[in-house]
């Protein structure tokens, strides 16, 4: 084992703090990484103060990892010393049921091992994720990332970025569908880059005109002030796709009545208190609401490759770790544009 540091929530809604942690020594199929950035994801909050319950203290969060590859053990044949990876919101899973052979490791029926505030697949070792300087994991559940690609602004890509990513490509989001996105936070000005990249007629809905100018800079064709009198009536039965991000409570009829016949509605954000669907929303116009959560290697690994290609990076904010909580606050007052990325080099 070597001790490192990091910084951690001691118990549930303490400001996070100096502390170290334990890694194990690189066993033959694992690769040890330095850590340069983590992104700060809107989870992290909710996990440090326990929202969600189950919560596993101290805790080290973050699972929007990226850095360069320390040393590889002896069985290790996908990277060498010295290449950029990056680790996202799992580190193991069963690797024997029906997802986990299908490459969607995040369903895996087991449960998947998550980076931090879990546990390994021995059900008893506490997992710690990136607010520290190294980690090491199976080289099966690390990803390779291009040079292409700035590491700061790929670190959000491995929870914002595949979280979005994963429905637009499951629903076929593309040159024919007309895609909307509800919120442009961390994940909404994800799901409008992508979707833009992929040749999608992209439009934002939000609540106020605040947000127009961003979202036309980062691809959308059209914005719509939902707030605005009639805007629902306008728009009814415009949509193919809809990637709903808001995490506060509202009505999710709403937006269901701006679909297509046979459109769906994807739920990516997780209100406190759900709201309620009325059945002709979906029954009138034949749609479906369906939920989706982030995605498995093989596709994680995909979404980086294509946004080497495409060069579609997240927008982010870098912060020395001593502004964690900080940034914290501000995340929950919306006051980032849109995503913190933690430099590392400050914790050493």
């Amino acid at each position: 084992m070597t001790k490192i540091p990091a910084y951690a929530a001691i118990r549930a809604k303490n400001p996070l703090e100096p502390f170290s942690i334990d890694r194990r020594e690189p066993g033959p199929h694992d690769v040890a990484v330095d850590i340069l950035f983590c992104g700060v994801c809107h989870s992290d909050i909710h996990q440090v103060r326990d929202d969600w319950g189950g919560a596993l203290f101290p805790m080290v969060p973050g699972h929007e990892i990226v850095g360069k590859v320390r040393k590889v053990g002896m069985s290790v044949t996908r990277f060498k010393v010295g290449d950029s990876v990056g680790i996202g919101c799992f580190v193991d899973s069963c690797r024997a049921c029906s997802p986990c052979k299908d490459g969607e490791e995040q369903y895996c029926e087991k449960g998947m091992s998550a980076t931090y505030n879990g546990r390994e697949q021995d059900g008893k070792t506490p997992t710690f994720g990136g607010y520290s300087t190294h980690i090491v994991a199976d080289e099966n559940y690390v990803l390779r990332i291009s040079d292409k690609l700035p590491l700061e602004k790929t670190a959000p890509l491995l929870c914002a970025g595949i979280t979005t990513y994963s429905p637009l490509k499951h629903w076929g989001a593309g040159p024919d569908k007309k895609v909307a996105v509800v919120g442009l936070g961390g994940l909404g000005h994800m799901a409008v880059k992508f979707a833009a990249a992929m040749g999608a007629e992209t439009t934002v809905l939000s609540s106020s005109d605040r947000k127009r100018e961003d979202s036309l800079r980062l691809g959308a064709k059209h914005y719509v002030n939902t707030a605005a009198p009639g805007a629902f009536e306008k728009n009814a039965r415009s949509f193919d796709l809809i990637i709903n991000t808001i995490s506060a409570e509202h009505d999710p009829n709403g937006y269901l009545n701006l679909l297509k016949r046979d459109g769906t509605m994807v739920i990516l954000g997780v209100p406190e208190k759900p709201g309620t669907v009325h059945p002709f929303s979906l029954i009138m116009g034949r749609r479906s609401l369906a939920g989706s959560l982030i995605g498995g290697i093989r596709e994680t690994q995909e979404m980086l490759d294509f946004c080497a290609k495409t060069g579609v990076v997240s927008d982010v904010e870098v912060i020395p770790i001593q502004k964690i909580n900080e940034a914290y606050e501000r995340m929950n007052k919306g006051d980032v544009r849109y995503r913190f990325v933690i430099d590392v080099a400050s914790l050493k």
